[in-house]
């Protein structure tokens, strides 16, 4: 390769993974703006070094390790919460980055453009998607506190369910004479707003984790 187009696609790789690091980083998430462009500039160099370095008959022979190692990555990204995993879109995302970066180091840096286009329109896109299914259903965790008696899971399942959200019955934890529960609901948020509403008011509850 010339000196001069391995300097543009390395600056190729860098804009593309600044653009969709971009959005990261507005998003708040943990992998912004440096990881995306650092994932897509280092697997734009290990494509070119792979295509350089590799023999007449395995070329790809670098590249194809890229995919092994950005599994790694990705996976430090994600985290488990309670009963819910967070970090798999942004995980799928320095995934992707790094398909782009294999694409420009093989010279197909006018498709890395259209595939950035559509990674870059999918992730603003389908978070207002989602922002309106979470309105109309979401799941939400409620830990609470109470003092033990044989009625009180379907006095609070009862409460969910006025409120015309779906509970689910989860860990059950017993110390002393109090009774700590943990239910997964799903509904409107709307529905869930006034149920927390409720339950904070509710002078019985000794601890309550939404």
């Amino acid at each position: 390769m010339e000196i001069g187009y391995e300097i543009l696609l390395i600056l190729a790789s860098v804009f593309v993974g600044g653009i969709i690091g971009i959005e990261r980083e507005y998003q708040l998430k943990a992998a912004g703006l440096r990881t995306m462009i650092l994932v897509t500039l280092g697997s734009c160099m290990f494509t070119m070094l792979s295509r350089s370095l590799g023999g007449p008959g395995s070329p790809d022979r670098i590249a194809a390790n890229i995919i092994t190692g950005i599994g790694f990555v990705g996976a430090g990204v994600i985290f488990k919460e309670e009963n819910r995993v967070s970090g798999l879109t942004t995980a799928v995302t320095i995934w992707i980055c790094a398909a782009l970066g294999m694409t420009i180091g093989a010279g197909y840096y006018a498709e890395a453009g259209y595939g950035m286009a559509v990674v870059v329109i999918l992730l603003i896109s389908l978070k207002y998607v989602q922002d309106i299914i979470d309105k109309i259903s979401s799941l939400h965790i409620y830990r609470i506190t109470i003092p033990y008696d044989d009625e009180v899971i379907e006095k609070y399942e009862t409460i969910f369910k006025e409120h015309r959200l779906r509970p689910m019955l989860g860990k059950q934890f017993k110390q002393g004479d109090l009774l700590t529960v943990t239910w997964r609901v799903q509904g409107a948020a709307k529905n869930h707003k006034v149920c927390s509403k409720v339950l904070l008011n509710d002078k019985s509850i000794t601890e309550l984790v939404l």
